[in-house]
């Protein structure tokens, strides 16, 4: 057996990766445009919309005959195509329209552009990328989609505090090792030892994130891996070291709680307060995600 189907074995979940089929689904843009809207266009085209009972936006692509991705909607910024469970965490953060939010890893834009939509483009967006290429797709995304309140820096997470800002609210979806559910390549080409890796590079992120965030702020963690080292280990380690932020819990109707003795290993009992999400399960790709609060 692959050694990752082994693992979540462990875990509890017998997965059979060919059996798992992720629904298309898309983000209604609503400041270009209102979801009835869009709706009304694109039955037009015969493209069927459903509604995720869960997302604020979100629909599944039901039928097409086209890609949903080159029609004229998308490419005016109507809609964007944001998988279901990648639509979840900017949605648990919550963002206000008076608030100062940083986005540690943006590119290519997909949750910047959906902060803004819930900000209302008020407020201050930080959008933080690298990645001089994945930084050229943020740009474009930003502009495709109508937003105006976001401020782009090419520059490493780790090093935010030299912008001098506190934030109210920050979104840090990690750089992580992905998962099988979106590449179907994923098991050949990933060790045990880049998992490893991930999780280094997760806590030097969240470290920074501390250090700029208000008293009384909020920070989502999210990942779209399945594995415990870069989820809940990560999570643990984090109220080891930071006792002034505490896990809230994620109010939603999809997903298992996190994993409090993962592979035998006993962790803070508040991490059932996080949310994970089994591709077999919620036929979503495998994702983590994590909401705290900072104490004074």
């Amino acid at each position: 057996m692959n050694i990752f189907l082994d693992r979540y074995k462990q875990l509890g979940q017998d997965i059979v990766p060919e059996k798992i089929k992720i629904v298309q689904a898309i983000r209604v843009n609503t400041l270009k445009m209102k979801e009835e809207e869009l709706l009304k266009r694109m039955k037009k085209e015969n493209v069927v919309l459903v509604k995720i009972p869960f997302l604020d936006f979100g629909y599944y692509v039901q039928s097409t005959n086209f890609s949903v991705g080159a029609a004229s909607e998308h490419l005016f910024g109507y809609y964007y195509v944001q998988e279901t469970a990648a639509q979840i965490p900017v949605q648990i953060l919550n963002p206000k329209k008076t608030d100062v939010v940083l986005d540690m890893s943006a590119a290519p834009g997909g949750k910047t552009t959906q902060i803004a939509q819930y900000m209302g483009n008020e407020g201050v967006i930080v959008a933080l990328d690298i990645n001089n290429l994945r930084l050229f797709s943020l740009r474009n995304n930003i502009e495709r989609m109508g937003v105006k309140n976001t401020i782009i820096f090419q520059k490493d997470a780790k090093f935010v505090s030299d912008l001098g800002v506190k934030f109210d609210k920050i979104l840090l979806d990690a750089p992580c090792s992905g998962n099988f559910a979106v590449d179907s390549k994923w098991f050949d080409k990933r060790k045990l030892e880049d998992i490893k890796n991930s999780s280094k590079i997760q806590k030097h992120f969240f470290a920074a994130a501390v250090d700029v965030l208000n008293d009384d702020g909020e920070l989502v963690y999210s990942t779209c891996s399945l594995e415990p080292e870069e989820n809940e280990l990560v999570v643990d380690w984090v109220l080891t070291e930071f006792p002034n932020l505490k896990l809230e819990k994620i109010d939603i109707p999809i997903g298992d709680d996190g994993l409090i003795e993962p592979f035998g290993i006993k962790l803070n009992k508040s991490i059932k307060n996080t949310r994970r999400f089994w591709p077999n399960k919620t036929n979503t790709q495998g994702f983590f995600i994590a909401k705290f609060k900072k104490t004074k």
